[in-house]
């Protein structure tokens, strides 16, 4: 099943007099369940289509499907809902509210938007997710009281707390050591094995492509590789848009 979708993709920015082509045309798509790299140096466009994945910015030109929804024309709002409703974010410098405690960073999303659960169930779910992070000890302590790499889990725990079908993580290791860094990615591929969760990593990082069942490389905004391990993921997508297109019928 394709989750993501973008065709023919062009992202344009001006610059002064000039305009500067950050992404030129670019096609591909994501399928539930995914862990895929979106790999590639500084400067070849993988967090501008992070970005437009993430509903925070949106295409010149072509299209991109989230969960069966094109984003182009939406309005604000609706774009809001969207990403509350289907997305999680994951960054490399945490994000995290210094004054919030670790289990209300972890809730704070739940905040922001309609919340259908009952308080009882909302707790257990975020004490559950503090567990499955390893940070139930941690609870009650600050941003500041935690390490680079316990952040990181706050971080992926508040990303899961809405329950997305996908989760966007941006150069999720760049700010760990190499065994932190390990050890996040080993629970992140854990939760999307566990909890069937998309994750779509931006980063040049060659451990995260190296476990990645997909991996899509760029270059000066263009695709040069797109590689689903095991399979063709140019075929899968078009299966993928031909069951769509049965499905809308």
């Amino acid at each position: 099943m394709v989750i993501v979708e973008l065709k023919d993709v062009r992202k344009v920015y001006p610059l002064g007099k000039v305009e500067v082509e950050a992404v030129k045309g670019v096609s591909f798509c994501i399928e539930k369940g995914d862990f895929i790299s979106i790999a590639g140096p500084s400067g070849s466009g993988k967090t501008t289509i992070l970005n437009m994945i993430g509903c925070v910015d949106r295409p010149t030109a072509g299209l991109v499907s989230i969960a069966g929804t094109p984003t182009k024309d939406l309005k604000d709002k609706a774009l809001t809902n969207l990403r509350h409703e289907t997305l999680g974010f994951i960054f490399q410098s945490f994000n995290l509210v210094p004054v919030l405690n670790v289990r209300e960073n972890v809730e704070f999303p739940l905040l922001l938007g309609k919340e259908s659960r009952g308080k009882k169930e909302r707790e257990e779910w975020i004490d559950y997710l503090i567990e499955e992070v390893g940070l139930t000890q941690w609870a009650r302590h600050r941003p500041n009281e935690l390490s680079g790499g316990q952040r990181q889990r706050v971080a992926i725990a508040r990303a899961l707390v809405t329950k997305p079908q996908i989760v966007l993580a941006d150069e999720p290791t760049a700010n760990l050591d190499s065994k932190t860094g390990e050890q996040i990615l080993e629970l992140m591929k854990k939760i999307n094995r566990e909890m069937e969760t998309t994750f779509i990593f931006s980063t040049h990082d060659a451990r995260i492509v190296n476990i990645a069942d997909h991996v899509i490389r760029l270059q000066d905004g263009l695709v040069t590789e797109n590689l689903r391990r095991g399979e063709d993921a140019g075929a899968a997508c078009e299966a993928g848009a031909e069951a769509g297109e049965g499905g809308r019928a």
